[in-house]
């Protein structure tokens, strides 16, 4: 009988899931390449170390962008290097592959990444919708005619969707999430410090000092970067409520789309899910306050998922586990 994984080829971050193992690999999307060679150098954590830090010839090259397949041949050589990593080969015949991917995914998006799953050795793939994945994952059982809403934050997009009936009701996917929100960070300090930093800086900023909401008493951080005005390297520091200011247009946005995802539900289902309340899942979930955000824009209950990190991998195992070989 063939083995079941769930992949979650995410944006910022691949997750694997192995049926009756459990999540067995999380890595940055990222392939660093020798640009004279096209030679694939390093993949994921390793790779990712060379962001913002490589020499001319050394490209690190991020192969999905707004949860979708931008470059096939860097994508195919990522999913093979962690596949053989895993030696899942030897450990059981050739597996039933599930992939999450964003709702609004083009026909042919679609099939480049069932063609990436199939080329590394799946059996079997299927593909199936990220929030309904996460939900899964998040514990919520989606088959029931009571609707389940879940909003899911990854690093390209944001997913959300009311589902009832094991079926999508509603949804929406925008292209605002992680490395948007890093991206506005960058850009914030730029124009208020006259900093430059890199990704990275700006996702550690965000780890460790985000906030999606003002606060009396601002955590601080100092931070290093390039000065833009001579060039040299200078660091400055910066509070909690700044990134809330950076982020602020970003996560109205999402309010804004799970506004319109309730909007078009029908009453019944909207009820339910004023009693039930929404879950957030994905790396996003992970920012402060984000929960109570939202509860107080939406006046509906919003709480994070356990692990929200590795339910869209996690769910879509399990969402296997259900199907028949």
């Amino acid at each position: 009988m063939a083995k079941k994984i769930g992949i979650d080829l995410g944006t910022a971050n691949v997750l694997i899931f192995v049926e009756g193992v459990g999540i067995v690999l999380n890595e940055p999307s990222v392939v660093a390449v020798d640009a004279k060679t096209d030679r694939v150098l390093s993949v994921g954590t390793e790779a990712y170390q060379m962001v913002g830090r490589t020499p001319g010839h050394i490209r690190a090259v991020r192969p999905l962008k707004d949860g979708v397949i931008s470059d096939f041949d860097m994508t195919e050589a990522m999913l093979s290097y962690f596949i053989k990593k895993l030696n899942l080969k030897s450990m059981m015949s050739r597996p039933n592959i599930m992939v999450a991917a964003p709702t609004n995914i083009t026909e042919i998006e679609k099939k480049a990444i069932m063609q990436a799953a199939e080329k590394v050795g799946g059996a079997k793939v299927y593909l199936e919708y990220e929030p309904k994945v996460a939900a899964i994952g998040a514990g919520l059982d989606i088959f029931s005619p009571t609707a389940s809403m879940v909003i899911d934050m990854g690093g390209g997009t944001s997913d959300i969707a009311v589902l009832s009936l094991g079926d999508i009701v509603s949804a929406r996917s925008i292209r605002v999430a992680g490395d948007k929100l890093n991206a506005e960070i960058t850009n914030f300090v730029k124009h208020r410090h006259g900093l430059q930093i890199g990704e990275r800086t700006a996702e550690q900023i965000k780890i460790s000092i985000g906030n999606a909401m003002q606060m009396d008493d601002p955590m601080t951080m100092m931070i290093r970067g390039r000065d833009m005005y001579d060039g040299m390297p200078e660091s400055v520091e910066i509070n909690s409520n700044e990134i809330e200011e950076a982020l602020h247009d970003s996560l109205q946005q999402i309010v804004h789309a799970a506004h319109e995802v309730l909007a078009e539900i029908q009453p019944e289902l909207a009820s339910d899910i004023l009693d039930r309340g929404i879950i957030l899942t994905g790396g996003g979930a992970l920012l402060r306050n984000i929960d109570k955000l939202i509860t107080d824009e939406l006046g509906v209950p919003v709480f994070v998922a356990d692990h929200p990190l590795d339910n869209v991998a996690r769910g879509a195992g399990e969402l296997l586990e259900h199907m028949h070989d």
